[in-house]
């Protein structure tokens, strides 16, 4: 499996979201084997395509679900799966991969009873909140909180929809402004003028709109 080394290069991250990219989703996705380091789904993706990239570019894989996932997929055999097998859910959760710093945030701001995985400002306040501690730890013993904040959805203002469905977040501001991540990764929000920003700088942040994939090179922090 591709690691990510513990300083002095840059890495490449594969970072999906929302629709399953058609030359990703084919044997053609190999010549990506070895030279992406990382990958990462934002959300709104089956399970078995998140898989498939894994297997293919024999990576580690980190997740957050999006609002149309599912709580659960059914396998062949009747057994059920929650995520992808061998992926990492980032949900209110903090790694250390290599010398690289993730953490995300799942799901979008709440507009029905149905669909799963969404949340109101105030809910998710709490999620933001839930890290705290761990990022604390990260700055007492690497010097930073934290290099990639992953979501599936954008924060408030930056990169929206229209509808109410695609607002984003208030308290992921707060949290760049405070937590300072060199990256906001995040899907949500469908692109299909050429000419729409999915890149924005907030503060110290780079929020991303990686729809429906980006490559995104780093530089590791030694």
């Amino acid at each position: 499996m591709e690691t990510i080394p513990d300083e002095g290069r840059t890495i490449k991250i594969l970072c999906v979201s929302d629709k399953i990219v058609q030359h990703l989703y084919s044997p053609t996705v190999s010549r990506y084997r070895n030279k992406v380091n990382l990958t990462i789904g934002c959300g709104d993706l089956p399970y078995y395509y998140l898989e498939f990239l894994q297997s293919m570019l024999d990576t580690p894989l980190y997740y957050v679900h999006g609002n149309h996932d599912s709580k659960k997929e059914y396998l062949g055999d009747g057994t059920t799966i929650e995520g992808p097998m061998g992926g990492i859910n980032l949900h209110c959760h903090n790694y250390k991969e290599g010398n690289l710093l993730i953490a995300g945030l799942e799901g979008s701001i709440k507009y029905n009873q149905a669909a799963k995985f969404q949340y109101t400002q105030t809910q998710m306040w709490f999620n933001v909140l839930y890290l705290i501690p761990y990022l604390l730890i990260n700055k007492w013993r690497y010097g930073r909180y934290l290099d990639i904040f992953i979501a599936h959805s954008p924060p408030f203002g930056i990169h929206n929809g229209e509808d109410h469905v695609h607002v984003g977040f208030s308290s992921f501001l707060w949290f760049m402004k405070v937590f300072k991540p060199r990256y906001l990764i995040h899907g949500h929000c469908h692109i299909y003028n050429r000419n729409e920003v999915t890149e924005t700088k907030y503060m110290d942040t780079t929020v991303l709109n990686i729809y429906p994939y980006k490559i995104l090179e780093v530089e590791l922090i030694s």
